[in-house]
């Protein structure tokens, strides 16, 4: 019997429950035994009932809570091979020579080491008699997958650690509701933000809460008189009409001398040299706690189950690795490798090193530092001597999607500051045909960034006969140069009809550019659609309510979600909220299907079971509807349970977006512009559509996009998600006395 041991250890970071619950689920479906080593290291060394058997119910229920349920303590005698050698002993003693660490890089460092003194370990507990010789040999090698828990997303190796997104949440909450409190008396506020040596959260809430200065330990103000400098932006943003100045700074932000920056001391200089009315806010310990978002669940029970899946490999045997993300997809890499590249950053700002520290974080935060660079200027950079202004429109076509106005946002300033004139197209491709256009200036845009919806306005609409020539009139008087367009399906189509007539129409021989926006994630050539991630939270905010309600009542409840022929938001949604079963329209449904179902509710519920959770896509099937299963369960539930529809609509579709959300549309956006840009100069003007495949910024040819889509059901002809289906499977299974699935 494979055993394998799981600790949560270091600060908590939410997440970490679903991690661990990932980790027993897997591990019992796949026939091994796991153990929960509560209060990290010690629990190891303590030893006795803070190692303990996990069955399928142990974690059940934990999903959405905050923290880790198995402790987590900060251990010195851990740090000590005295120490080492007793948590060595109690491992063996429970016949554990696999671990799951979930925590930051001290933690997983402590677990390196222990593996490589662990045959030495084991030789020095034989030789005292503690163990037999035989169990020596028998555990010879200690084998280690590492999660990283951490809300500062400081560890290098994933693109995302586990707390991240949930803390980035808190942040941009905050900043937003601040904001609104210093618009309103004219207030500057401090805001400071967890980070000692990494700014990821303070960079990202920035452009995300729309503030109007960072400091961050990568890159401190590369002028000697900083405060001045920053001064002088905030004092001319209250000149063009800014009500309100909000400073982000991370805890670790330091000037280029390496002195510490602290919040009180930006309060002071406000006060002093702009005379204004400055708070300070300390986030604290808020960012760590609470339910954790859509993403954090979904990409913690993802590495969780990889973790033990790898674990069990017979490559793996006996080495280090660490589990994280590559945009979408799952990796494993050396753990020490990763390590060592995350001491680097600490020690290149440590050495005032910045511009290595920049480089060590990856490509992508430093294009988002750029982004910012651009977007807290008070007004833009005068245009280039010699410089042809182009015209570029932007519009929102489609269905609404939250992170929209984000996107605008950003290609109108980027646009601004480069020196072109920015047009914005109102109400969609109705607004194209009727010549709705608008010119935006710089502060048109401003606070764009937390509103939900379009304010340019959308629609479906996809033009044919004389909407062509109107279009085309409409684009030759305005001498519109380039087009971007943020929206969904609709929109990609409407775009294209524009493509294909060029010959006919040689104002459409410019460059088009397509962002993908809508909540169904249902578009080619990218992954993740802005909006998506926004209406994931609002449907597991709404589910986990729903949840409260039926456990207290006996009941079943199945819950439609929007999506049309794509599943994405459906088996996300399930996965994120801990749902039984979920319908998808890729998979359709049968009757069998559904007697299956209604067996497994019957059962369950006369063991005990008081909650029963539906998932069902909206179009899953066209007979077996909402009400028809909901009906259906009823009758068949014989009195053991009541059952309850909950259709969440277009709830799903408002909101304010997520951080998630405006941080790609940002990127998007950013990429779009300069595309639009370079093609506008080329005699032979490409168009495509742009999104994130992995972890990478992609074009795909407007020639390409067709045979990319499956236009019978709106949806790309492959879909990434469909991956994890079978983890989705394996964690839905009942308990306590369920028999786990199999896995292929």
């Amino acid at each position: 019997m494979i055993k394998i041991g799981v600790l949560t250890s270091g600060g908590d970071a939410q997440g970490m429950n679903a991690a661990v619950r990932a980790v027993v689920r897997t591990g019992l479906a796949h026939g091994a035994d796991v153990f929960a080593i509560h209060e990290g290291y010690q629990g190891m060394i303590d030893g006795g009932k803070r190692i303990q058997r996990m069955s399928w119910s142990d974690v059940g229920g934990i999903l959405h809570q905050g923290g880790t349920i198995i402790g987590s303590a900060r251990c010195m005698a851990f740090r000590e091979r005295a120490g080492r050698l007793q948590a060595a002993y109690n491992l063996v003693l429970h016949g554990i020579d696999r671990l799951v660490v979930i925590g930051g890089d001290g933690s997983l460092t402590g677990a390196n080491i222990m593996r490589q003194e662990w045959a030495g370990l084991l030789a020095e507990l034989a030789e005292q008699g503690r163990i037999s010789a035989e169990n020596a040999t028998k555990y010879e090698q200690l084998t280690i997958a590492g999660l990283v828990g951490s809300i500062d997303n400081d560890t290098a190796g994933t693109d995302m650690t586990i707390g991240a997104d949930t803390a980035l949440h808190r942040i941009t909450a905050a900043i937003d509701a601040i904001t609104s409190t210093a618009a309103s008396h004219q207030r500057a506020f401090v805001v400071e933000v967890m980070g000692r040596h990494c700014g990821y959260l303070a960079l990202m809430s920035t452009i995300a809460g729309g503030a109007d200065w960072v400091l961050i330990p990568e890159s401190p103000p590369d002028v000697d008189d900083w405060e001045t400098t920053m001064c002088d932006v905030l004092r001319k943003g209250r000149e063009i009409g800014r009500r309100d100045s909000i400073v982000v700074i991370a805890e670790g932000a330091i000037d280029r001398q390496g002195n510490h920056i602290s919040a009180d001391y930006v309060k002071q200089v406000l006060e002093k040299r702009l005379g204004e009315d400055t708070r300070v806010t300390i986030l604290g310990h808020v960012q760590r706690g609470g339910s954790p978002s859509a993403f954090d669940r979904n990409m913690s029970t993802m590495t969780g189950a990889y973790a033990v899946e790898a674990l069990l490999e017979d490559v793996n045997y006996g080495k280090a690795f660490l589990v994280g993300m590559s945009g979408n997809q799952i990796t494993q890499k050396p753990l020490m490798e990763c390590i060592e590249r995350t001491h680097a950053v600490a020690a290149a700002i440590a050495a005032r090193n910045f511009e290595t520290a920049m480089d060590l974080r990856g490509s992508s935060f430093r294009e988002s530092f750029g982004i910012l660079r651009t977007l807290v200027r008070a007004l833009p950079h005068d245009p280039p001597p010699g410089q042809k202004p182009l015209r570029l429109a932007v519009m929102n076509a489609g269905a609404p999607a939250p992170g929209m106005n984000m996107a605008v946002r950003t290609a109108v300033r980027l646009g601004v500051d480069k020196g072109h004139t920015m047009i914005g197209i109102n109400h969609g491709f109705r607004g194209l045909v009727e010549g709705d256009f608008h010119e935006h200036g710089w502060m048109s845009v401003n606070g764009w960034m937390n509103m939900g919806g379009s304010n340019l306005g959308t629609n479906r609409t996809v033009p044919d006969g004389s909407d062509f020539y109107a279009i085309a009139r409409n684009f030759e008087e305005h001498a519109i140069d380039g087009l971007l367009v943020i929206g969904g399906w609709s929109g990609y189509l409407a775009a294209l009809e524009l493509y294909k007539r060029r010959d006919v129409f040689p104002a459409f021989n410019i460059p088009i550019v397509l962002m993908p926006a809508t909540i169904d994630n249902d578009l080619p050539g990218c992954e993740l659609s802005v909006g998506a991630d926004t209406a994931l939270n609002s449907i597991m905010e709404a589910v986990d309510k729903i949840k409260q309600s039926a456990v207290a009542s006996r009941r079943v409840f199945v819950v439609e979600v929007m999506g049309q022929y794509c599943g994405y938001l459906a088996l996300m949604s399930a996965l994120a909220t801990g749902a039984e079963r979920v319908y998808l329209p890729e998979e359709g449904v049968t009757l069998s299907d559904l007697e299956k179902d209604v067996r497994a509710l019957q059962t369950g519920f006369r063991k005990g079971k008081r909650l029963g959770l539906i998932i069902r896509n909206e179009s899953a099937n066209v007979v077996y509807t909402t009400q028809f299963m909901a009906a259906l369960f009823q009758e068949e539930g014989g009195g053991l349970y009541d059952v309850r529809t909950a259709i969440l609509g277009h709830l799903q579709q408002g909101g304010d977006p997520t951080p998630f959300d405006r941080l790609q549309a940002s990127r998007l956006a950013y990429r779009c512009i300069n595309y639009l840009i370079e093609q506008a100069g080329s005699d032979e003007p490409q168009s495509a559509a742009v999104g994130i495949v992995g972890s990478k910024v992609r074009f795909t040819s407007m020639d390409d996009l067709p045979r990319l889509m499956d236009a019978l059901h709106r949806r790309p002809k492959e879909q990434w998600w469909l991956r994890v289906r079978p983890i989705a499977l394996i964690m839905s299974q009942p308990g306590p006395d369920a028999t786990p699935v199999s896995v292929g």
